[in-house]
């Protein structure tokens, strides 16, 4: 099987640096790169200790990741690291990640940790160490796109595409970073780790935030920021008392279970409003929403987006990692940037992302992306505020 590693540069006189979890994905790029020749050196960071969620099976960064990163390091015989990022991480990614949650939002941790840690704190730290390149395990495409920038584009297996989580990674930082899982499956990166005869092979794929033990992510919250969960009413659209809950942090847009109140309706989490420590729900209805104003965007598209017509650019968006794109006209306004949504779309919850694609192709590239801050439910021409023109 031949994987195009996409370095410039003679193997044997190119350090690279990889980003060692001690999942099988990140030590197949490991092995790659070895086998090809190249200086590797192997890097894991230490992000949290959180007692027994060190010791758990299936999180990421944790105790015995360490241990499997440095058994596959010692395999391939390459030099690793392990580098104390813990108050990092907490600054840059736990804490944000517990502040929007009780704001009412729905945070996506993995966005904040490469944008913030993996692609800025240990690209610095790969070039400190003579790099040239930065590979990570990560299921997404980087090549040069048509006007000779280095682009990125959804993995050809779409259930393993990860584009969603880096659509903050910058130009700057893409001629820096390398993905070379982008073009295979993971039935195949499993083959490849039993060719290199990996000690990690058959090792299950993380599949919780990696610093929220058993997934109860409010217990963090409620470790780190005591105060922050209050109990509140659980209030129908139309203004109906039905209930009490324990916290809006337990609560996200689109949620149905758990909701503690019995009308012979079913009923979900359409908003939440942390002002009033209310959990607001209605039918199904009413989680479509047409209309979507993102904040701290960030452009990957070779255009500036200010050059945009004033009628908006027709792009496709996904608001959950899970789901496909969607056809969107992408709008630049004095408020920000607005999407229009073809059709309407459920769950939209602020806090999460809106990353947007060229087209709704498996390997599609990605042109950008920001943070959910509002959604409307009607579809119209025009937002309440006037867009600005994109000249």
């Amino acid at each position: 099987m031949v994987v195009d590693l996409d370095i410039e540069g003679r193997p044997e006189m190119t350090r690279v640096v990889v980003a060692m979890s001690g999942g099988v994905d990140s030590s197949v790029v490991a092995a790659l790169l070895k086998r090809a020749g190249y200086d590797v050196v192997g890097v894991t960071l230490q992000l949290y200790d959180h007692g027994d969620a060190t010791r758990r099976k299936g999180a990421c960064c944790a105790g015995q990741d360490i241990h499997d990163a440095r058994a596959v390091a010692a395999k391939l015989d390459i030099a690793h690291y392990v580098l104390d990022y813990e108050e990092r991480f907490r600054t840059a990614v736990i804490e944000p990640f517990i502040e929007s949650y009780a704001a009412g939002e729905t945070p996506v941790p993995c966005i904040a940790c490469n944008q913030r840690i993996k692609f800025a704190d240990l690209l610095d730290t790969a070039r400190d160490l003579g790099a040239r390149v930065l590979a990570t395990g990560h299921y997404v495409e980087s090549k040069r796109a048509a006007s000779g920038r280095r682009a990125l584009y959804r993995a050809r297996e779409a259930e393993r595409d990860q584009s969603y989580f880096l659509y903050a990674t910058t130009p700057a930082e893409l001629e820096h970073l390398r993905f070379p899982l982008g073009g295979l499956t993971k039935a195949e990166v499993r083959m490849l780790a039993r060719e290199f005869g990996l000690p990690n092979a058959e090792k299950h794929d993380s599949q919780d935030i990696c610093f929220v033990p058993e997934g109860r992510y409010t217990d963090v919250i409620e470790r780190l920021k005591p105060g922050a969960v209050e109990p509140g009413e659980i209030v129908h659209l139309d203004g109906r008392v039905l209930g009490r809950h324990p916290g809006i942090v337990h609560y996200t847009v689109g949620q149905r279970r758990g909701l503690g109140v019995a009308t012979g309706e079913p009923l979900y989490v359409v908003r939440l409003d942390p002002a009033q420590k209310r959990v607001v729900v209605g039918p199904r209805e009413a989680l479509s929403v047409h209309r979507i104003r993102i904040d701290d965007l960030h452009w990957l598209g070779d255009n500036p987006i200010e050059t945009m017509a004033r009628d908006g650019i027709p792009v496709f968006v996904r608001v959950r990692s899970t789901r496909p794109p969607k056809a969107a006209m992408l709008y630049a306004t004095s408020a920000g940037v607005e999407v229009e949504l073809e059709e309407g779309e459920e769950g939209v919850a602020p806090g999460q992302a809106c990353v947007i694609y060229d087209s709704m192709a498996t390997c599609s590239r990605l042109l950008g992306g920001g943070v959910i801050r509002a959604a409307a439910p009607v579809k119209a021409a025009a937002w309440e505020q006037p867009r600005a023109a994109a000249h």
